[in-house]
């Protein structure tokens, strides 16, 4: 069994979990999971965060709005994620970024959410946990301009994106796509990007890596991931888990 695994990137508070949340948070130190950050999706959500983060010793949060909610946010906001902010378990702003997935995405609305919650995550002094998808260029544009302290997660780029982001300061976050047959992409970011600058996630409930494609994610499956990002940079698994979970409380300003 591996220890001191940090899963920088988990959705506790989502329905799935609602029959066993408790019992599976309160377990996972029991099975090597020494750290787990919750993502907020949206004010509503994020506030669900910090509560659930209040309740557990090993569990941190971060506080944002989604690509995917930036079209429905009242006009008071960015003042309520200020506000949960101070939370002592709040380590980032985040989810935040770019999804152009979706037809009838509102790209400049978007951007506006995004650069507005980068901002506020500099105000503040935490890092901000991003989310990109099929919007790379936009979202690296951005990134080069405000320069936030943060992580990429679910990495998705090219290998020359994930150079490119590792020397812009942020951090690489690597998932169950990782395991993926057809993950050429996450593969090669995996294989170049500085050994400092890489963390481990689930995206859990989320992308269950292979051997459990099909199931509810959680936080002890980040062992197939491990094992084959360690496979892949030709290193042991437990050394690759422990240089993550340093890199992750480094990121994320834990002690």
């Amino acid at each position: 069994m591996y220890t001191n695994i940090f899963d920088t990137h988990t959705h506790y508070t989502d329905t799935r979990f609602a029959a066993d949340r408790d019992a599976l948070l309160a377990g996972l130190p029991a099975a090597g999971v020494s750290h787990v950050m919750l993502a907020g999706c949206s004010v509503a959500d994020s506030a669900a965060c910090v509560a659930l983060a209040e309740r557990f010793a090993h569990v941190y949060c971060a506080v944002g709005i989604h690509p995917e909610n930036a079209d429905t946010l009242q006009d008071n906001w960015l003042e309520e994620l200020a506000a949960l902010a101070e939370h002592p378990k709040v380590k980032a702003i985040g989810e935040i970024g770019l999804d152009y997935h979706t037809p009838g995405y509102d790209a400049a609305r978007q951007k506006n959410v995004l650069i507005r919650q980068i901002r506020l995550a500099k105000t503040l002094g935490l890092p901000v946990m991003l989310h990109i998808r099929e919007a790379m260029g936009d979202a690296m544009e951005i990134l080069r301009q405000e320069r936030p302290a943060g992580v990429i997660h679910c990495f998705g780029g090219s290998k020359e994106t994930a150079r490119e982001a590792a020397g812009l300061g942020l951090y690489l976050g690597f998932g169950g796509v990782l395991t993926f047959p057809n993950a050429r992409k996450a593969v090669e970011a995996a294989a170049c990007v500085p050994a400092d600058r890489m963390v481990l996630e689930t995206d859990c409930p989320y992308l269950a890596p292979v051997p459990y494609r099909g199931q509810r994610c959680d936080s002890r499956m980040i062992a197939a991931v491990a094992e084959r990002a360690a496979e892949i940079r030709g290193t042991d698994a437990q050394i690759l888990i422990d240089t993550c979970c340093a890199n992750g409380k480094r990121l994320f300003g834990i002690e």
